[in-house]
């Protein structure tokens, strides 16, 4: 019998465990996350207790936590997240979808006495946030085979210590985080749970939505060149303004994205120089990120934002300049797998939306590899994550296991079918 008060319970636990009044405090690679792991293994214990069922459990070379509960069949269902969170986050995201996937394994291990029909996996991804060092999706890169280790070693965090010695701290060898490849072996599915993080759900009333896949992510560092010039002597007419030119186009890219339903597009950061109150700005340094989930829009809008820079440049006697910092395709996740996860929601609450992610998930590097992929998304209040306000209804958590463990059964009959 699925359990939603339990996954709660578990939630509140490990809130109560590694948070503080600011928020949750499990970043990737430090004690506290290293507490809520070994809290986790204590969870796997009391199953194994309770069910009677052999669950084997490993990390692999880039620090993701496998746990294998063996079935009639060597293919696998995969549920899974990350326990990691941001400084200050919130009770939910990522650890929610990992207490799901500890109902999934817990309810196969009952329902089918120890042996399910198809094995069934639950992985704890390795800093996914990327937070203390800015590399996301870490472990389950590594896992797909896009380690950056040359990249990656000689990162720092804000007291200069290096990923590689935080990850030797944390029994990782950076040397070896590429072998984490070999847990691809036989993995026929996988799902994912997560909070929206966003206030599309809320505002259309409904608790829960299929995702229909990740965006696209073009991010660019802008570079707009005028002249510093004294701002009291300079006349208006005469000026070659960088911030002026920056802060039109910074205006522009909302109609750019405005036009396409889905699409979302954000200048971040703003840097001036010389960044004084008496000089006109010589130099900005902006920030652009713009997402889709279709490749054509993404490429559209950002033919759009080049040529609205080169003509804001041009009106304010500036030269513009692109440098490109980071990309990825929309990655759509599997058809056969949305209408299953569609017909666990419609049976669960009587109605399902299909949305696109805007973040980043784990699921996304899963999904690349080819293997058959889908997220479910519950609401969150006031459209809120990555802070202490984090929150969804526990109604709606309730549906959201519920749906969950429905969608993991039937995934697990397609499996076998297939």
């Amino acid at each position: 019998m699925v359990d939603a008060g339990r996954v709660i319970a578990n939630l509140e636990e490990l809130r109560a465990l590694t948070a503080d009044e600011s928020g949750a405090q499990r970043v990737a690679w430090s004690p506290t996350w290293l507490n809520a792991r070994a809290w986790f293994e204590g969870k796997l214990k009391g199953i194994s207790e309770a069910t009677g069922a052999e669950l084997e459990a490993h990390y692999d070379a880039a620090g993701n936590h496998w746990v294998t509960l063996v079935g009639a069949s060597e293919r696998a269902l995969v549920v899974g997240s990350h326990l990691d969170s941001v400084p200050n986050g919130g009770w939910l995201d990522g650890c929610l979808g990992v207490m799901a996937g500890l109902e999934v394994l817990t309810h196969a291990a009952e329902m089918y006495a120890g042996r399910p029909p198809v094995t069934v996996k639950l992985v704890d991804w390795a800093d996914e946030e990327g937070a203390r060092f800015g590399r996301s999706l870490f472990g389950s890169a590594a896992f797909a085979g896009k380690a950056t280790v040359e990249a990656d070693r000689g990162r720092t965090d804000k007291d200069g210590v290096t990923l590689e010695a935080a990850l030797a701290g944390c029994g990782v060898d950076v040397e070896r985080v590429g072998e984490a490849v070999r847990e691809q072996k036989n993995l026929a599915a996988y799902l994912e749970l997560h909070i929206e993080q966003g206030p599309i759900l809320e505002r259309l009333g409904k608790s829960l939505a299929v995702v229909q896949g990740t965006k696209g992510v073009e991010r660019w560092a802008i570079t707009f060149r005028g002249q510093e010039a004294h701002s009291g002597s300079t006349p208006m007419e005469v000026r070659r303004d960088a911030l002026a030119a920056a802060a039109k186009l910074a205006l522009e890219i909302r109609p750019i994205a405005k036009k396409h339903s889905q699409a979302v597009a954000t200048m971040g950061s703003v840097k001036t120089f010389p960044g004084i109150v008496t000089a006109v700005v010589g130099r900005c340094e902006t920030t652009l990120d713009m997402r889709d989930l279709d490749a054509e829009v993404l490429a559209q809008m950002l033919r759009e934002a080049r040529a609205a820079s080169e003509r804001f440049a041009q009106e304010e006697g500036c030269t513009v300049e692109w440098a490109k910092i980071w990309s990825i395709e929309p990655i759509p996740f599997s058809e056969p797998l949305i209408a299953l996860a569609e017909e666990a929601i419609v049976e669960t609450v009587g109605t399902c939306e299909r949305l696109p992610s805007g973040p980043l998930h784990d699921a996304a590097e899963v999904a690349r590899l080819g293997i058959p992929t889908v997220m479910m998304f519950v609401q969150s209040l006031n459209g809120l994550s990555h802070n202490a306000a984090e929150d969804t209804k526990r109604e709606h958590l309730e549906q959201a296991v519920e749906a969950f463990v429905r969608l993991s059964e039937k995934t697990m009959e397609w499996i076998a079918r297939s």
